[in-house]
């Protein structure tokens, strides 16, 4: 299960050692430790880590398959998820140290920087491979965050991307090796993290707006046309 650990200014939120997928109880943990360090006093700034060969493989879709019924509501839970690391109260930089798919990457997309290890695992969103359909507030967060020509890529050829090509085209902000991974990360959340919570938080809110509005639309938010 996830954990929070502090690394002086820095809080590393380690996601798990396996494939890290969206269910009920991994998303609900993911979320109360970014309240917990969201509420912490003074200077704070997040990385989001994992460890092994995946950094989150995206939704549980067998979790899914088995609990229909709860769908939506879960899909609120994911979104709200998405909403609270896009305008968190401070930087939060991703350590991508191994596999990033689907709501995975979404998650890091939703951070402010990423780091990514340059020479293995991939970058990718194969929602046009596999039939899901983005939802609108998918939609809106990943067309927030990368330039039209790369979300176009992004979202309709399932393309995988490993660390350089992520870097080139400016999904991520350091592609860098294995060992460097979560050091550059930290490196670059310290540098961020005596910025103003409050103030950090207001022009977070009102730069992303839009897409947080969307994101917490329950009513548009489902697999369906």
């Amino acid at each position: 299960m996830p954990t929070l650990t502090r690394d002086g200014d820095v809080f590393v939120l380690h996601l798990g050692n396996d494939e890290n997928r969206f269910n009920p109880e991994w998303v609900g943990s993911v979320s109360a430790l970014l309240d917990e360090a969201a509420a912490a006093e003074g200077p704070r700034a997040v990385v989001l880590a994992a460890e092994g060969k995946i950094f989150s493989n995206g939704l549980d879709l067998e979790w899914i398959g088995g609990h229909a019924e709860r769908l939506n509501d879960f899909l609120i839970d994911v979104h709200e998820l998405f909403a609270k690391t896009l305008v968190f109260p401070g930087a939060v930089v991703a350590a991508i140290q191994g596999h990033c798919f689907a709501a995975g990457a979404m998650l890091a997309l939703a951070c402010d920087q990423r780091v990514m290890r340059a020479d293995r695992g991939f970058f990718s969103m194969p929602e046009a491979d596999i039939n899901i359909p983005f939802t609108p507030g998918m939609s809106a967060l990943i067309q927030c965050k990368l330039t039209p020509r790369v979300a176009h890529e992004v979202m309709t050829t399932a393309r995988r991307y490993g660390g350089e090509d992520a870097a080139a085209a400016e999904i991520v902000d350091a592609a860098v090796g294995e060992d460097a991974v979560l050091s550059t990360a930290v490196e670059r959340a310290a540098a961020l993290a005596g910025k103003d919570a409050n103030t950090v938080r207001i022009i977070k809110e009102r730069m992303y707006a839009p897409t947080v509005a969307t994101l917490r639309d329950a009513s548009v938010n489902t697999f369906g046309s």
